[in-house]
């Protein structure tokens, strides 16, 4: 199809005059938009599959066109955004804890890490903020890189399939999901820290996204395998904030991923919810069971605590 010829049309001798542009008023035209059937002239016309279509066609076809979605409804995204942001967070507390204790090794001997490091007896005498500042807590360089890496590997391309905010509440149930389960199956005067719990619930998230998008899960699955022998075999790995990270980071992932097209959000959010509610629960029965507990202090020598 050729481009219609620019200039101003005009009609044959004894021929009714030519309509004007809808919009250009001054410019006489002999042409029309094969869609809304309106003059147009040259500069206002687009070639279209059929015929030739006004830029206002044009525009207003654009905003009825559907964008391209994943399969957990998310805008298609060229790079990650929110994993590069935790990794700073994770970088800076470790930063601001090793200066505290003049050691980059040794940081958990300071301040910041005595009074948000997870240690389960102080979260039953009402420090409930440990559940959370506890994963952005790690214990020396090496395990410090170890999540860092894990989290930029699997992190990046989970962030792309769910988008920001579903990833982002993803990466937090896991994070709380780990933390629960420290809280109510462990020991209660043993200390944790690190952002393996919301780490591992991405491993389990990415296994489940595999799945659903019906791509390889051997290597995902191996290297879960790898890291769940690690956390058994080299001491003091928190076996039970890694699978409890891994369960609710997958139960997460599946509900965001498997979300019926119909009513998406109203689904996702409620099983996001509803994910949230059962770890709450499970927090407020492990510490009903165990009485009214009080302490004083903040993990250090002179905390002090007992059942009032």
């Amino acid at each position: 199809m050729t481009v219609p010829p620019h200039g101003q049309p005009t009609g044959s001798d004894g021929a009714p005059p030519l309509q004007a542009c809808v919009r250009h008023p001054d410019r006489p035209t002999g042409l029309r938009c094969t869609r809304c059937e309106r003059p147009a002239c040259p500069d206002c016309l687009r070639e279209a599959s059929v015929g030739y279509h006004c830029v206002d066609c044009v525009q207003a076809g654009r905003g009825g066109t559907r964008q391209a979605v994943t399969v957990a409804g998310a805008r298609l995204a060229a790079k990650p955004v929110v994993v590069p942001v935790l990794i700073a967070v994770n970088v800076l507390v470790h930063v601001y804890t090793s200066v505290q204790a003049g050691s980059g090794m040794d940081n958990f001997d300071s301040d910041g890490f005595a009074t948000s490091a997870l240690l389960p007896i102080l979260v039953a005498g009402g420090q409930w903020w440990r559940l959370v500042t506890s994963g952005f807590l790690h214990i020396g360089l090496p395990h410090l890189a170890m999540n860092m890496i894990a989290l930029w590997v699997i992190g990046r391309d989970l962030e792309l399939v769910l988008g920001r905010l579903r990833f982002t509440a993803v990466y937090f149930l896991s994070l709380l999901g780990g933390s629960t389960a420290v809280f109510v199956f462990g020991e209660l005067v043993q200390p944790v820290a690190g952002a393996s719990g919301a780490v591992y619930g991405l491993m389990g998230g990415i296994a489940v996204a595999a799945l659903r998008l019906k791509v390889s899960l051997r290597p995902v699955l191996i290297v879960i395998g790898l890291n769940v022998l690690l956390s058994v075999t080299i001491p003091g790995l928190s076996l039970l904030g890694h699978l409890g990270g891994l369960f609710v980071g997958a139960a997460a992932t599946a509900a965001l991923v498997y979300a019926p097209r119909q009513r998406r959000l109203l689904f996702q959010g409620g099983a996001l919810a509803a994910i949230f509610l059962v770890l709450a629960v499970a927090l407020v029965t492990k510490d009903m069971s165990l009485g009214n507990m009080v302490c004083t202090g903040y993990g250090g020598a002179g905390t002090r605590c007992a059942v009032g």
